[in-house]
């Protein structure tokens, strides 16, 4: 049923006869999210995550943040591991695979504990770890032992490729290209079958393990600037429309109450009383707003978690407006389908934005229309105003300001146009927003 906002009547000074702020509704300022594509008449309510699994999905970021202020205690017990497998092998099974059994125990020993040692450095220092590692490497296949605790090499490889610069790794083939070459020099075709193509490939695929690493985590981190980026554009606009409009409103109160100060005193404290509640008001709505911005606070105040404005607050908002001092009518019939929490945030704050403009801009005397209509595949909201005494605008020109841009970002989140200009009979402005059915072809 369509209903009409009645008009307050004013004075000669353009007062309004009744100054009541309008009543403030909490609503919280969640974050941007793309479009619902739930079927109509489907609600998809959030499961809440259970105690083990919200543990356990923190476990890994306790884990990163213990190791990044304690790296010593990951090191160490890497290091240590490894130094003890690599000591068992260097007892006997060394002599498995060497081309040279007859090294000495002693040099065995030394050489596996310079492949080992240097792992404790290996995400500090990767170059300097490896070139240790390698001097190790080439007295192994120098003297025919051919450790298996060589392989480590693969550790402080990954590293250069995950952590350093991409010239890194090539100078590091150098260091790794020195053994392998020591080992052909000296057994040549034993040595190609047994250890050179084995450690190639070794080599080969750490390095790409550690560049596919790399990649993957500069993209998230791209995602992460480009998610933040986008989060700062929507928190400005969401300023712009709060700001813009409550101050609009208060500046109306101000000057109703200033006019009906010499005439009625009552009225005059009634629109300070109102100054003060929609200054209230706008300070709540900005202390949620800044709020999405303290990762990892959980609020227990309900009115965080209340949900953001729609389309069932669009007659609270024609009602704010009209006691600031604007003639309203309002044709705001029920939505005939469901509509997402995005898009009705859309409707209600491009309708918020025209009407701010039309207090700023429209001039005394001016009424505005704001009007909701329903198509098969479409919704459309227009907002017009008559310009009241303010002068005609040129053909064509536009009102000044960032909320024209920011309607139309919020318009093509959702596939929808805006229109703005002069009405037909370049007296006044009209503001019209389209927005298809999220279920059907826009």
């Amino acid at each position: 049923m369509n209903e009409d906002v009645r008009v307050t009547t004013q004075d000669k000074a353009g007062a309004p006869t009744g100054i009541e702020a309008p009543t403030p509704t909490k609503r919280t300022i969640a974050p941007a999210t793309a479009p619902d594509t739930a079927t109509p008449g489907s609600t998809a309510a959030p499961v809440p995550a259970t105690a083990p699994s919200r543990h356990l999905q923190r476990a890994p970021a306790r884990v990163r943040a213990f190791d990044t202020a304690h790296p010593w205690v990951w090191d160490g017990a890497l290091t240590a591991a490894w130094t003890v497998a690599a000591l068992v092998d260097a007892t006997a099974g060394w002599r498995t695979t060497a081309l040279d059994p007859s090294v000495p125990p002693w040099l065995v020993v030394t050489t596996t504990l310079a492949l080992a040692l240097p792992l404790y450095w290996r995400r500090r220092h990767p170059v300097a770890a490896l070139a240790a590692m390698a001097a190790g490497a080439l007295v192994s296949t120098a003297s025919g032992a051919f450790l298996q605790s060589a392989y480590l090499q693969t550790l402080p490889l990954f590293h250069i490729a995950l952590n350093r610069p991409p010239r890194a790794l090539p100078r590091s083939t150098a260091l790794l290209a020195l053994p392998l070459a020591a080992g052909i020099l000296r057994f040549r075709a034993e040595a190609w079958d047994r250890y050179v193509f084995p450690s190639l490939w070794a080599y080969v695929l750490v390095a790409l393990l550690g560049i596919t690493v790399r990649s993957r985590r500069e993209e998230r981190e791209q995602e992460v600037r480009l998610a933040a980026a986008a989060e700062r554009t929507r928190i400005a606009r969401e300023m712009h429309d709060i700001i813009g409009h409550n101050l609009s409103v208060i500046t109306g109160l101000a000057d109703g109450g200033r006019y009906a100060a010499a005439k009625n005193p009552e009225r005059a404290a009634q629109a300070l009383d109102a100054i003060g509640t929609t200054s209230r008001q706008t300070l709540a709505e900005l202390r949620r707003l800044l709020g999405v911005l303290r990762e990892g606070e959980e609020s227990d105040d309900p009115a965080d978690r209340a949900p953001q404005p729609g389309l069932a607050d669009l007659p609270a908002l024609v009602e704010g407006v009209r006691k600031a001092g604007l003639r309203v009518h309002a044709d705001l019939p029920p939505a005939p389908h469901p509509l997402s929490p995005g898009a009705q945030l859309t409707v209600y704050r491009v309708a918020q934005e025209a009407l701010t403009n039309t207090m700023k801009h429209a001039g005394e005397g001016a009424e505005a229309t704001v009007a909701l209509t329903y198509a098969a595949d479409s919704l459309s909201l227009t907002v017009t105003d008559t310009g009241g005494n303010a002068p005609d605008p040129a053909p064509g020109a536009a009102r000044p300001g960032q909320g024209l841009a920011g309607m139309r970002e919020r318009a093509a989140l959702y596939d929808g146009t805006l229109e703005c200009g002069p009405t037909p009979a370049a007296r006044g402005w009209r503001v019209r927003l389209r927005l298809p059915r999220e279920d059907s072809p826009s």
